[in-house]
């Protein structure tokens, strides 16, 4: 079972890789969607345990993030952290140790495609973090929902940003994160209307409830948690994240972690449930329905795989042999040595494969001289538009002081 999302995520680079737009199969991941202040970011820098994700106070993640989280123990570096680091796809076999430094590369690939003013684009980064401290997991962050363009985004920004998420959590085989904060009404939130018009009975989407701890006085999210408000079939799990003055003041993710734990077992409301509750909760759950939704799909995938694995074989077959690369002018030449004689045959009648229906090759060529070809000229009447004098008179001008017997070539 442990294998499973390694396997999905060796899937993922080669699709990716092989620069298709839309993966041939349907791949079991997590896609997180939320509006742009639900606290995306915060939610899965807590589930790396790392600060890796770039801020702003406007759209930040202007391209999908695929993140593919691996759990590892083993790896020594010299002068560096030995534990811990990254690899992107587009710069494959390349170890980032520093995190401000993936950060940055995450802004520089985003600036490469879509600018530096705010745009948005579908194409997304692929991004893998080795750590002791994740579990393997899967997760596409999508660019938060705005209303407003800024920058040099188009008026019809919301639209293209809801078109994109739907792209994602239309693959059957996702499951939907929908982050909401806690502190506004869950009738409004954005990422759960979202995800109900693609899975209205909510069986693959499980939301997260981000500020729990900004919530007015006197409130609390036990009903939202417990799905009394709106039901999911994977439930809600509740997270306290960074302010910006925690931020600002160099609070790192782990101690916010720390606290976040704290904050739940000292809550009256929510101690009876603090175990079901927070970062440590969040990550082995989605772990868990990664797992078991991978297991529950794999089959299916597996004879997909299978089906379009046999329909590209025969097509191969169909081709002939591989081109030896030491030949290829040997093998050019066969080629147009093969049409030649295909193309000579069909003018000779000889080919294998004649239509009962149509003319074609040499007979057809022959149809069009002697019955196309010869009714047009029939058709043609080129005294129409000459009268009887004028014909005379061409005749004299051409023939001038020898007049001859019969008309000449240039009269």
């Amino acid at each position: 079972m442990d294998s499973l999302i390694p396997i999905i995520q060796k899937l993922q680079d080669v699709f990716q890789m092989a620069g298709l737009g839309k993966a041939p199969v349907d791949l079991p991941q997590l896609i997180v969607v939320g509006s742009q202040s639900a606290g995306k970011s915060s939610v899965l820098e807590k589930i790396v345990g790392r600060d890796f994700l770039p801020r702003g106070s406007t759209i930040v993640t202007r391209r999908p993030l695929v993140l593919q989280l691996i759990n590892t123990k083993i790896h020594t570096q010299p002068g560096g952290d030995s534990k811990e680091w990254g690899e992107f796809l587009h710069r494959k076999g390349e170890k980032i140790y520093s995190f401000e430094r993936i950060k940055d590369e995450i802004n520089a690939e985003t600036d490469r495609v879509v600018g530096t003013n705010c745009g948005i684009s579908s194409e997304p980064i692929n991004l893998k973090i080795f750590s002791p401290s994740v579990l393997d997991l899967t997760l596409v962050d999508l660019p938060g929902i705005t209303k407003n363009p800024v920058g040099d985004q188009p008026p019809d920004i919301e639209v293209r940003i809801r078109n994109m998420a739907v792209q994602y959590i239309s693959n059957p085989n996702s499951i939907i994160v929908a982050v909401s904060p806690a502190n506004a009404d869950m009738a409004n939130s954005e990422s759960l209307k979202l995800a109900r018009t693609i899975d209205p009975d909510g069986h693959r989407t499980l939301g997260v409830l981000t500020k729990i701890d900004l919530m007015d006085k006197g409130t609390n999210a036990w009903d939202m948690l417990n799905g009394k408000v709106i039901q999911l079939r994977h439930g809600y799990v509740g997270m306290v994240n960074r302010s910006q003055a925690d931020i600002n003041s160099g609070k790192t993710v782990k101690q916010q972690i720390a606290d976040e734990a704290k904050f739940f077992r000292s809550h009256h409301a929510y101690r009876s449930i603090a175990d079901k509750l927070g970062t440590g909760y969040l990550t082995e759950r989605l772990n868990s329905i990664l797992v078991n939704h991978i297991n529950k799909v794999l089959p299916s995938m597996c004879t997909k795989i299978t089906q379009q694995l046999l329909e590209k074989e025969n097509k191969l077959r169909e081709l002939g042999a591989p081109v030896p690369s030491d030949d290829k002018g040997g093998v050019l030449l066969q080629i147009l040595l093969k049409y030649s004689k295909a193309f000579a045959d069909a003018i000779d009648g000889k080919l294998q494969n004649l239509t009962q229906n149509d003319l074609c090759g040499g007979s057809r060529i022959s149809d069009i001289f002697h019955n196309v070809f010869a009714r047009s000229l029939h058709r043609i009447q080129p005294f129409d538009d000459l009268s009887d004098h004028q014909i005379r008179t061409a005749i004299l001008n051409a023939t001038a002081t020898k007049p001859s017997l019969f008309v000449t070539e240039d009269s």
